[in-house]
């Protein structure tokens, strides 16, 4: 017959061993954590682009855009970023400019009232992640990669990132404006994004 220590001994290793076990599992849990969904709040989220006309640089910004984020660090693998821009929302602090961009010869939004970027995979970088991504503009898409960091804040998250690309793979520029000599191809784009958790 085993001592009443014995058992007690035999007790407290299974409690040991249980309580490791459901450790393994926590731990396995959250290398697998699924990735948060978020919207951006528009109040507190910009989007930025900038460019070169007559070597001097421009800054302009889209009003009007959605984005919907689903990320999370540990779960690169089921993230996606899907993100809808009202191109006619853009405002360079230039009515003659900015009227130019609204036409035929640059966005032609009467046509092609919206920019779309979607997500197909995401990489760690030394300085954060980079998305691996297609831009649909003025009905061409080409690829896009953007960097970016994110961390978690309370309630939501943050999304702070830069983008470059060249206007003319995406006809935005015609006629006239196919010429670089007064408005540079490069365009970059930087944005930072207020999440919130989406229902």
């Amino acid at each position: 017959m085993k001592s009443p220590g014995f058992r007690i001994a035999a007790l407290l290793l299974a409690v040991a061993a249980a309580g490791l076990v459901a450790g393994v599992g926590l731990v396995a849990a959250a290398g697998s954590e699924a990735p948060g969904t978020y919207s951006a709040e528009p109040v507190r989220s910009r989007l930025e682009f900038y460019g070169k006309q007559a070597g001097a640089e421009f800054q302009g910004v889209f009003h009007r855009f959605t984005a919907v984020i689903e990320f999370s660090p540990d779960a690169l693998a089921t993230a996606h970023f899907d993100v809808q821009i009202d191109l006619g929302s853009l405002d360079s602090q230039d009515n003659d400019r900015d009227s130019t961009m609204r036409s035929a010869d640059i966005f032609d939004i009467g046509h092609f009232p919206t920019a779309h970027y979607v997500t197909r995979g995401f990489t760690k970088t030394a300085a954060g992640f980079r998305a691996l991504g297609a831009l649909t503009l003025r009905g061409v898409t080409k690829d896009v990669p953007v960097d970016f960091q994110f961390a978690a804040t309370p309630g939501g998250a943050k999304l702070d990132g830069t983008a470059s690309l060249n206007r003319l793979d995406f006809g935005v520029g015609q006629g006239d404006w196919k010429s670089t000599e007064s408005v540079d191809n490069a365009v970059r784009v930087k944005f930072s994004l207020a999440l919130a958790p989406k229902p």
